[in-house]
């Protein structure tokens, strides 16, 4: 017999995320539907539900999980075993501990398939105020965030922004009553992409390093001028640093160091913390660093700099 392969969908978000809806509309598209049974494991109950009659159309059977601590290798075996899915679906309660759920073991066969966070945009700076460690351990490993019910007055750019210095890879979804927003960062740059010289200031580090990432193609070949922490690597003939700033993930104690890589023959004579300012060439190349192509600054200035009055990057 051969073994089984039973892809798990992960989707976690606050209450009333909108976690249920997205399932449910999910699970009855065409694209989704697969002639065996589906596990529907479901974590917490709000206010939408789920018509266990259109689940049965489906070949979908939900079961209840109403205590964190009954969420166990144990239960999941006696589903696996009860229902024999070949594909489950995990609406879970991220207060259960998103990070306890992936030090698990999972039943034999089981694989995680695919991370999705659903979060409410009209309740999100909320959430970010009160309870910014959780919504981080939810994303840290997610493949996708969807952020639902957007309105035109909501900062997009900055709630993306709180993703991407966490899970730099998510794909980040925008959607309001009519479907999916695109262009967020459109007429938002605080910097002039025209200039012949691109000035960063120290405040909008965090926005031109997540742009950059995202929109590579847009200032290859532009210069740009920004201030930075030196970063080297320990091969002193590598030829290159990292101008860059400590940027502030969820709390004081959740930092990362972000920046990209800058070439220059006099990189090897620059000591190790201090603060420059670089003028450089934005290229595209492969680099073992990033194990794929990304932005190369071509340093054509440095000069040392005073460190910023603020030196963390915040990005909300």
């Amino acid at each position: 017999m051969l073994d089984r392969d039973v892809p798990v969908y992960l989707i976690t978000g606050f209450l009333e995320s909108g976690k249920t809806k997205f399932l449910n509309f999910t699970i009855h598209q065409d694209y989704f539907k697969i002639p065996e049974k589906t596990l529907l494991i479901l974590c917490e109950e709000g206010e939408e539900e789920y018509n266990e009659v259109d689940l049965k159309r489906c070949n979908t059977v939900m079961e209840v999980i109403e205590e964190p601590e009954d969420f166990t290798l144990e239960t999941l075996r006696m589903l696996d075993k009860k229902h024999k899915p070949e594909r489950v679906l995990i609406e879970y309660n991220p207060l259960w501990s998103v990070d306890k759920l992936y030090e698990m073991t999972m039943p034999r066969y089981w694989d995680m398939a695919q991370h999705i966070v659903t979060v409410d945009a009209s309740s999100f700076q909320i959430y970010m105020n009160n309870m910014k460690s959780l919504f981080v351990e939810m994303i840290r490993g997610a493949d996708m965030v969807i952020f639902n019910r957007c309105q035109k007055d909501n900062p997009l750019a900055n709630f993306r922004r709180s993703v991407k210095v966490v899970n730099a890879g998510a794909d980040v979804l925008f959607e309001d009553e009519e479907g999916e927003i695109e262009d967020i960062f459109q007429d938002e740059m605080p910097y002039d992409m025209d200039a012949p010289i691109i000035e960063i200031e120290d405040i909008d580090f965090g926005i031109w390093y997540i742009d950059m990432m995202d929109n590579l193609d847009d200032y290859v070949g532009k210069t740009v001028r920004i201030k930075g922490q030196v970063l080297k690597s320990r091969d002193l003939n590598a030829g290159f640093f990292v101008p860059g700033r400590m940027a502030m993930t969820c709390c004081a104690d959740d930092t990362q160091f972000i920046g990209y890589v800058c070439k220059n023959p006099d990189s090897k004579r620059l000591r190790m913390g201090t603060w420059v300012t670089v003028t450089a060439e934005i290229r595209k190349e492969y680099m073992d660093v990033y194990h794929d192509e990304g932005p190369v600054l071509y340093a054509t200035a440095i000069e040392a700099a005073q460190k910023p009055e603020q030196e963390m990057v915040f990005f909300t």
